[in-house]
Order: C-alpha cells, then sequence, then structure tokens
C-alpha cells in the first residue's frame, strides 16, 4: 500500500511537472508574438541583469526603397502572410565604414555590424517581461553625422534600460548619406530629406503599432544624440511630426548647429557633383534622377567623400535642408518665430564634445599619445578651421581661448582647440535653441554630462568625449562583463531613472523625493545640472562667455571685416 502511494505520487509530480512546462512554454510564445497592422511578429526572450524581456528585432516599417523608391519619400511596408521571425537585426542603410584608425576599437565600435543594403527600414522593439500594459514608450534616433549609424551596434542593446525602467524602446534605421538625404532643389523629383521622412514612417509605425506591444502610443518620447539629436530637434520643428510624439530628448546634436543643414543651393551643387563624378548628366533633372536611380549605391556612397568642400572641416555632405514639406523654413528662422511643438524638452551635452573631432581634421593630433600641440600648429589648425577669416578675427578666437597665464603650454594648445570646435559646433547651437525654447514657455531641462566612463578606448586628455554618455543612457555597465565599477552602475540606474521619469511625466526628478535634484531651466537663470560620477550638482549659464562670443562677437567681427559669410 505504501508502495503505491509513493508510485502515485510519483505520477503526480510528473505531471506538474510536465503541467509547469506546459504553461510555462505557453506563457513564453505568448509573450514572444505580436499581431501588428502588418502581420503577425515572433521576437524572442533575452536575459537582462536581474530578470529578462522580449525584443523584437529586424521588424520591418517602410517599402525598400530601391529603383524609383530611391531617394523618395518611405512607404509604409505591406502587410504579410503568416509570422515573420523577428529575432534577429534588419539590414543597415548604405554607409562607409571608419577606416581612419584600423583595428582601434573606440572608432570601430560605431561601425555597422550587419549587412548592407538599400532594403534597411528596419526597427527594434524592446518590451519588459512580463509584457506590460500601456506603458511610456521611447523612441531611440542614432547619430552618426547623417552619413552613418545603425541601431543594431551593441552599444544601443535595449535590455538593460527596458527592464530597469519598464519602459518600452524602440530603435530603428533610417536612410543616411547620398541615398538618404540628397536633394535636387526646385525638382519635384527629389526634394531630399528621405532620411528624416524614413523617420517619421517609424513614428507612425510606433503610433499604430506599438499598443499591440503593451505600450502607450499617447505617451512616446522621442531622444537622440548627435545627428539623432538634430533629428529629434527637426521633428520639434516639424508640425506634420507632432502628432506621433509626446515629448523630446536631444543629446549632443541640435537643428541649429551649422553641420546639422544646407542651404537648398549648396544641396542642389552637391547632388550634381555626386551626378558628375558617377559620370550621369548634370543639366536635365530627369536625367539626373534616372541615372542616379541605376546606379550601385555603394558607389553612390563611396564618391560622396570625393565631393570638394571648401573650408568645412566636418564633412557632412548630404544634411537635411528646407524642402518646403518636412522643414517649411531654416531651423534658424523658425526657432525666431517660435513656430515649434508645444512640448516639455531635455536636452544635454558633454564635457568634451570636441576632442574627439579633433583627431579626424586636426594636424598633430591621434589618439595613440598625447597629442601636444606647438604654437606652429595651433595657428595652422586654426586657420584649417577658419580659412576664409581674416587676421582679426581669428586673433579673436586666438583671445577667447587662450590661457594667458599658460599661452604657450602645448596642452593648452590642444585643449583649446578641442574646446573651441566643441563649443561653435555642438554646445553653444544647442544652448541657444535651447533658450529660445525657454524664452517662448516651453518647460526644458538642460544637463551636461561631466563623468568619463572607465572602459573607454580613447586617451585621457580627450576627457568626456562626444557620445560618452550613451553606455549610461543604455545600462550598458549593468553588463557584468564589461567591467564597470558599481559607481558607474550606479550612477547609469540614475541616468536611466531620470530618462524614464522625464518620458513618463515630463520631469526627470522623481516624484518621491522631497528635493528636485534637476531644476527647470529659466531664460533668466538658465539652470542646467552637472552629471558627475559622486554627486548631481546645479549651475547655471553652461559656458555662457563661450557662447556669447560665438553667437555675438565673433559674427560681428565678422561683419565688421567682411567675412559674415564665413559664420553661415
Amino acid at each position: 500500500m505504501w508502495y503505491d502511494r509513493r508510485h502515485g505520487l510519483g505520477h503526480i509530480h510528473v505531471w506538474i511537472l510536465f503541467l509547469h512546462v506546459c504553461i510555462s512554454h505557453s506563457w513564453a510564445q505568448e509573450e514572444t508574438l505580436v499581431d501588428t497592422k502588418q502581420g503577425k511578429v515572433r521576437g524572442l526572450q533575452l536575459p537582462a541583469h536581474s530578470g529578462s524581456v522580449t525584443a523584437f528585432l529586424g521588424i520591418p516599417y517602410g517599402e525598400p526603397p530601391t529603383g524609383t523608391l530611391r531617394f523618395q519619400k518611405s512607404e509604409p511596408r505591406k502587410p504579410w502572410d503568416g509570422v515573420l521571425d523577428a529575432t534577429k537585426y534588419g539590414h543597415s542603410c548604405y554607409q562607409n565604414c571608419d577606416t581612419t584608425f584600423p583595428g582601434f576599437s573606440g572608432s570601430e565600435m560605431w561601425n555597422a555590424n550587419t549587412e548592407f543594403s538599400e532594403d534597411c527600414l528596419y526597427l527594434n522593439v524592446w518590451v519588459p517581461s512580463p509584457r506590460p500594459v500601456a506603458v511610456a514608450v521611447m523612441v531611440w534616433f542614432h547619430g552618426g553625422g547623417f552619413i552613418s549609424g545603425t541601431s543594431s551596434l551593441d552599444i544601443y542593446d535595449g535590455r538593460y534600460l527596458v527592464e530597469a525602467e519598464d519602459v518600452i524602446l524602440v530603435t530603428f534605421n533610417y536612410r543616411v548619406g547620398p541615398l538618404g538625404f540628397l536633394a535636387l532643389t526646385g525638382n519635384q523629383g527629389i526634394q531630399g530629406n528621405a532620411g528624416l521622412f524614413d523617420q517619421r514612417l517609424a513614428l507612425l509605425w510606433v503610433h499604430e503599432n506599438i499598443g499591440q506591444f503593451g505600450g502607450n502610443p499617447e505617451s512616446v518620447t522621442i531622444f537622440g544624440e548627435s545627428a539623432g539629436g538634430a533629428s529629434v530637434n527637426f521633428h520639434v520643428l516639424s508640425p506634420k511630426s507632432y502628432p506621433f510624439f509626446t515629448r523630446a530628448i536631444m543629446g549632443s546634436g541640435s537643428a541649429n548647429a551649422k553641420w546639422a543643414s544646407v542651404t537648398q543651393k549648396e544641396a542642389r551643387t552637391r547632388a550634381v557633383n555626386l551626378a558628375n563624378l558617377l559620370e550621369c548628366p548634370t543639366t536635365d533633372d530627369t536625367e539626373i534622377i534616372t541615372c542616379l536611380q541605376s546606379k550601385d549605391p555603394q558607389e553612390i556612397t563611396k564618391l560622396q567623400f570625393s565631393i570638394p568642400l571648401d573650408g568645412i572641416v566636418l564633412m557632412i555632405h548630404f544634411a537635411p535642408t528646407v524642402d518646403g514639406d518636412f522643414l517649411t523654413d531654416t531651423p534658424e528662422k523658425l526657432l525666431e518665430l517660435g513656430q515649434f511643438k508645444s512640448s516639455e524638452i531635455l536636452a544635454g551635452v558633454v564635457r568634451n564634445e570636441g576632442t574627439i573631432f579633433t583627431v579626424y581634421w586636426a594636424s598633430g593630433f591621434s589618439p595613440f599619445n598625447e597629442s601636444l600641440i606647438t604654437g606652429a600648429q595651433y595657428e595652422k589648425n586654426l586657420k584649417k578651421l577658419f580659412p576664409k577669416v581674416g587676421e582679426l578675427g581669428l586673433e579673436s578666437v586666438l583671445f577667447q581661448y587662450t590661457d594667458w597665464e599658460e599661452e604657450k603650454d602645448p596642452k593648452m594648445n590642444r585643449d583649446a582647440l578641442g574646446h573651441m570646435f566643441g563649443d561653435e559646433y555642438f554646445l553653444c547651437p544647442l544652448v541657444d535653441m535651447v533658450q529660445r525654447f525657454a524664452e517662448r514657455g516651453l518647460k526644458i531641462f538642460l544637463y551636461r554630462f561631466d563623468h568619463r566612463f572607465s572602459q573607454l578606448a580613447w586617451p585621457e586628455w580627450m576627457g568626456v568625449i562626444h557620445s560618452g554618455e550613451i553606455p549610461f543612457i543604455f545600462g550598458i555597465p549593468l553588463d557584468g562583463k564589461q567591467n564597470y565599477s558599481e559607481a558607474e552602475q550606479e550612477l547609469s540606474r540614475k541616468v536611466m531613472k531620470a530618462l524614464a521619469n522625464f518620458a513618463r511625466t515630463g520631469d526627470p526628478n522623481c516624484k518621491e523625493d522631497s528635493e528636485k535634484i534637476w531644476p527647470v531651466y529659466t531664460s533668466e537663470g538658465q539652470e542646467y545640472l552637472s552629471i558627475k560620477l559622486d554627486k548631481f550638482k546645479t549651475k547655471k549659464k553652461l559656458k555662457a562667455e563661450e557662447c556669447k562670443f560665438w553667437d555675438y562677437y565673433f559674427p560681428l567681427v565678422l561683419k565688421h571685416t567682411g567675412h559674415a559669410d564665413e559664420n553661415k
């Protein structure tokens, strides 16, 4: 009798185990299957720190922009039958890889890690597990100067942010380089801004489908860094994008930066120059378009860098331009007129925006040594940065950025070139944009990220480099394989918490905290938050003197010396 009872209990245990396995398998199957407007997709479960997330990778949101669709506005993806496999990333859009420093992880980590194709309009959705109900959605715009970038980079792994903050994250690809931003202005054939229209189409996809993944389509925050930050800014300036997002976060990039857009005239000149390099006709627009649409996409991408850019050190050949559709006027004019979405804005920069660029454009700089710059090299690089500026204009820059107590110090020369480049091209345009938003009554939060992370491959003298905050935004320090310190892991948790709070409520501060650490930026006080490893500190008037120089004094000098056009 005792034997029979034990035998029966054994059967019960087996059946319980069997039912548990079946239920777990059924739950996992349900978690990874979503029915979108275009069709069913199946993702996969991924471990994430102390839990797991469900990732849907490589979901197509647009038709392949090939043939006569090349250079044109992207079209929504047609529905499919069956279940689409969403367990691996899609193709990257055509771009050139950075081969400046072969084998150097600091630069090569940004090279695309999936195959190039014009069929590249794919997005990825990272969802908490178990699947939530109507949580905040964050949509990431990758950087890359409008010439490179892809959503599949390891540094954009969304699992840690999603698991830590119970938000849904969407990342996506958009066309870059000439395939994304070539424009023959004045002709209905190629109006330009195809890459921006790709971004809007991805936002439309999110608006129509994210509810099926457990997200709230009425709580969508768009955020990005560098060209991704500028892209976010362009959507804030473009009324047809307004219905598809709620709030915006801009890191190290703004639409009013001189590298972020080109004039219609210059856009057309560059398009014709590219056609000439590709041995296409250059006088008839219809013939130019037909020819360009027949050329090899990799050849188009490669030859863009053969187009001369007189006096420009940041080599972005094709960028957004006024098209009368996405952009009805220049960013400067739209900001001046107050024509932008009324929403909460969070924006910021890193401490040393310009240093990483010096090794690409300036003489005497290298990522493999201290880059001690002589006085002669300093003057040579200054003239390279401002080739058309007269002696008085150059002297004004020297006066502003020279440490007169250490005026002949090679380290000072090195650091000064990094600061002047970062201030002129990144920090001051963004601060100017924030100031204009605040003057129009928008609720703004500003930050400067002041921590240099321990795993950075670039040399110590570069400081907190452009893109140096991204690992902390995505929670990469929480990946145990990365060897970040416990303090850096905690910093990443705080950064993710602040950004997720902003996405949920429009305020990065925690509701449960009685003290508001992060101040609202006002046009009078110009408050911002300094983010360091050991503390967050409120400060005021971020580089006010330097920005007054670039916004007011330098243009004034150029105007009175007959070089006003150089500042455009």
